[in-house]
This record gives structure tokens, sequence and C-alpha cells, in this order.
């Protein structure tokens, strides 16, 4: 049995909570949080929010709080936005929309061009002035999870390109949703944004749900013999948008 939760604790939390109606219930978002970050041996300074979707939609944040405890929540993905500068305000923003990486962004594996691209998104951001980082923890191996993605490596390393490997373990080639991340950037800013992505679905849907978009930023690089054929892969199989000379592996 849950005990009250001491007021001053539950004021703190408060202010901070957010609740974002949804088709599905809601979407809780906490934040922001002062989040100093060593990018390149320099300390920025990002302010950071964290998401929770639930079926329960409510406005009585102690109730939620005191139902977490017996989630087990980390058994489960929630996923984060950083942002830099003034993102509510500024009449551009630069943003990207990644999808989590267990080995390209935790380990830097050069199977992918993952890791550089959360590391290069973080540093256009803070060159631009402002923007926001939405890093999607439920989006694993465009969508698959850690498991079959791990199940889909084997497959590769036997011949099958990254396509025909989601698909013959059943899955489609990208099952990744949006649809509460986008809920939360327009709970985040209401003026246009610029997309850093290759990949036109993510175009797609941001302009779906009725953002204004005023530009794409192409976000290719780290190209190596390790990930060559996984890049040309994305261009001919999965469609994203190959610049001049960003593909080369010369």
């Amino acid at each position: 049995m849950h005990t009250a939760l001491e007021p001053e604790m539950l004021s703190l939390l408060k202010d901070k909570i957010q609740m974002i109606e949804s088709g599905k219930g809601a979407i809780y978002l906490v934040g922001p949080i002062k989040l100093p970050v060593n990018l390149d041996g320099e300390t920025v300074i990002f302010q950071w929010y964290c998401w929770l979707s639930k079926c329960q939609a409510t406005n009585n944040y102690e109730e939620v709080i005191k139902q977490l405890s017996s989630a087990n929540l980390a058994e489960y993905q929630q996923s984060s936005v950083l942002v830099y500068g003034d993102f509510a305000n500024a009449e551009d923003a630069l943003i990207r929309m990644h999808s989590i990486c267990h080995t390209g962004d935790i380990f830097g594996s050069k199977r992918c061009d993952c890791g550089y691209q959360l590391k290069q998104s973080m540093k256009n951001i803070v060159d631009s002035g402002t923007g926001a980082l939405f890093y999607l923890a439920n989006h694993e191996g465009r969508g698959i999870g850690l498991f079959s993605k791990a199940m889909a490596y084997v497959l590769q390393e036997n011949g099958y390109d990254t396509v025909d490997a989601n698909e013959s373990l059943g899955f489609v080639d990208d099952s990744r949703n949006y649809d509460d991340a986008i809920k939360v950037l327009k709970t985040l800013r209401t003026k246009p944004v610029t997309l850093m992505t290759n990949n036109p679905k993510k175009v797609a849907a941001m302009k779906n749900a009725g953002l204004t978009l005023s530009g794409r930023e192409p976000i290719w690089g780290d190209n190596s013999e390790f990930n060559k054929n996984y890049l040309q892969t994305k261009i001919e199989r999965s469609g994203h948008m190959k610049d001049d000379g960003v593909c080369s592996n010369e």
C-alpha cells in the first residue's frame, strides 16, 4: 500500500511535470532539467526532458507518481529530448528525430552511421544556436527491438542486406512511429523547424502531423568499409535521400 508523498517533494515534481493528451491516454513529460554534456571536450548545457506514455490520463500527478514504483519501468523504454537555446521562441530551430541504436550510440559500432549521426546532430544544433534532439527509445532496429536486431545481424553476416534481414524475420523494413515525439515537439514549440534527416518517411510523418517544416538538412558521414553496403541499402531499398557526394567511400 502506497503512503502519501511528501508535500515538498510533490510540489517540486509537479512544477516539472505536464500531461499531453493523446488518443491512447496521455503522455507525461518531465523537465526541463539542466544537463551539462561533454561534446568533443567542451561542456555544453542542454535542457533535458523525458516522457512516458500511459493509458491513464489524469492531472493527479501524485497518483501517477505512486504507480511508477510498482510498474517496473526499467523493463520498458522511455524516450527523451535534449533542448538547446530558446527552443520555444526562436524563429527557426534545428531538430533531429534520432532512433536509439544500442550498438552504434553506445558502443560506437561502425556497422551503421547512427553513432555519428547522434553526435553530429548535437553539434549541429549547438552551432545553429537552438534546436532539439529527440531520442526515441522504442525504435531499435527500425522498430524490431534489440534481440531481433541481433538476429538480423547474423543474417547480414551471411549475405542478407538490412531490408531482407528484417523482412525474413517477419518484420517490415521500417515500423517506427513518431506520434508521441511529435506531440511532445508541439508542446515545446509551435514555430517552424528544420529537420535533420535523410529519411523521407520522417519528413512525411512531420508534414502529416501538421508541422511546418522550414527545411531539411542531410546528415551523412562516417562512411567506411564496414557500413558501405548498409548506406547503399538505405538509399536503394529504403528510399533515403542521397545528397551529392555524401555517400562516397572514395
